[in-house]
């Protein structure tokens, strides 16, 4: 099969100018420290639409002839690929159907319906959305557009690659979150064409990993099922076109945990002032746990930032808790007027933020004159944890749970 190349990539490049953003690289000071070298950040969550996903699908649909057009395109989206679609069929005058799983948050359909598309909830997940969009195109004659697995994606994402060059010409290892393949394949296309040294580095969450076991099969396999938060990058099986590229271009796969993808959120969050969604920091999150596997210049490509307010701050917490900075307790007090306030006293010079707080006297383990008192508390990470158990402890408090 023949890979995309980089005259493709720079053709992309020019029809994509004044459409897709050239993205900012940031420098980032904490993940530079991690890793004992310098890193950069991609923010391709800053793009048009909230990801990169609008570099594909324009050049892809530009590609289209003119009864192609008249037909009308169709998608099967979670969400970037389908706003990505709706856009550039809005910039196109092309009418677009987008298909997306009944679960799908609110503000991605409201965002997708914005740029133009027409929205169709079909299916608790996306393969069964996908096999819908499908039957779609068959009985519309509308195109189909895959969401990776074409060579004007392929070569639309590759600008990305293109970009980081230009940008930091001394890059020595960029690091992508992968799913299907198209912008990972696209990097390392742009990339090894003139700079064969530098190294591309694929990154899936570890229990939607299909990438590993389809190098080591030498052909693409189909998971039997993908659980992680980052669903954005959730894909059970890349495209044979995809796995070319990759297979050929790619220098190493690494896998990530759904805690090192909240780590990596927060630490985005707090640290870069930037939004991103599960799926755009897994890259951030392989230098989290793996800061060995880079070179120094990095640059970690943040995909996206697309994320439903809700499911932002159930992660915020659940980043916050993966860094040790919470502490659930529940603690035995004697049932006396004073004895709450005491502990809270206690907490407070111990510089424990109480976020959460319940009494209890209904419990068969409790004595006569006994309490329980579930609380939780906002810590300033693991060392401050173990000093804030150990000094309650110390003072005689009962702890009766920890976590």
């Amino acid at each position: 099969m023949r890979l995309v190349d980089l005259d493709r990539i720079r053709v992309a490049g020019e029809s994509l100018a004044g459409i897709a953003r050239r993205t900012p690289i940031e420098h980032s000071r904490v993940l530079g420290e991690y890793c004992g070298g310098e890193v950069f950040l991609k923010c391709e969550n800053l793009q048009r639409t909230g990801s990169f996903k609008l570099r594909g699908a324009y050049v892809r649909l530009l590609g289209l002839d003119e009864s192609q057009r008249a037909a009308g395109v169709v998608a099967a989206s979670a969400g970037n690929h389908g706003q990505g679609v709706a856009l550039a069929a809005s910039l196109l005058g092309i009418h677009a159907t987008v298909f997306m799983p009944e679960r799908v948050p609110l503000p991605k359909i409201a965002a997708t319906k914005a740029y133009g598309a027409d929205v169709r909830l079909h299916g608790a997940e996306l393969e069964a959305t996908l096999v819908a969009a499908r039957d779609y195109a068959r009985q519309t004659r509308a195109e189909f557009i895959h969401p990776y697995d074409h060579p004007d994606i392929i070569a639309g994402q590759g600008t990305v690659g293109r970009e980081i060059l230009a940008q930091l010409p001394e890059v020595r290892s960029i690091v992508v979150p992968t799913g299907g393949g198209g912008l990972v394949a696209g990097i390392a296309a742009a990339v090894k064409a003139e700079h064969p040294q530098i190294k591309v580095i694929a990154v899936q969450a570890e229990r939607a990993a299909a990438w590993p076991v389809s190098l080591a099969a030498g052909k693409p396999v189909r998971l039997s099922e993908t659980q992680t938060m980052a669903d954005g990058i959730a894909v059970g099986e890349p495209g044979p076109i995809t796995f070319a590229h990759v297979a050929e271009l790619v220098d190493e796969v690494l896998t990530v945990s759904d805690e090192a993808l909240s780590r990596a959120l927060l630490l985005c969050l707090e640290r870069a002032k930037l939004v991103a969604e599960p799926a755009g920091v897994a890259s951030v999150a392989a230098l989290l746990e793996h800061p060995e596997q880079v070179t120094s210049p990095t640059v970690a490509v943040l995909s996206g930032g697309n994320i439903d307010p809700v499911l932002l701050l159930q992660l915020i917490r659940h980043g916050m808790t993966s860094a040790g900075r919470y502490l659930s307790l529940r603690v035995r007090l004697p049932d006396r007027p004073g004895s709450l306030a005491e502990l809270l006293a206690k907490l407070g010079r111990l510089t424990a933020n109480v976020l959460d707080i319940e009494h209890s006297r209904i419990s068969g383990a409790l004595a006569l004159g006994e309490v329980d008192v579930e609380i939780s508390l906002e810590t300033r990470g693991p060392e401050h944890r173990e000093y804030v158990v150990r000094e309650l402890e110390s003072a005689g408090y009962t702890l009766i749970a920890k976590r």
